[in-house]
């Protein structure tokens, strides 16, 4: 079973890549997309707060 730090980094890794993705959905202006990667997003900053994770500088997205 993986332990709190490897779930959070984990957790890291997606959110900057989930960020990357919807960047790029709506610089592409794949609103369906974007909705999608939102809710992923949504899930995975709620994760980092409450694994305790400073979220200020690096989430870039902000929403």
């Amino acid at each position: 079973m993986p332990s709190g730090i490897e779930v959070t980094k984990t957790a890291l890794d997606d959110f900057k890549k989930i960020q990357m993705y919807m960047r790029l959905a709506k610089k592409e202006n794949a609103t369906e997309t974007y909705a999608e990667l939102k809710k992923e997003y949504q899930t995975l900053k709620a994760l980092l707060n409450v694994s305790g994770v400073n979220l200020t500088e690096i989430d870039e997205i902000k929403e």
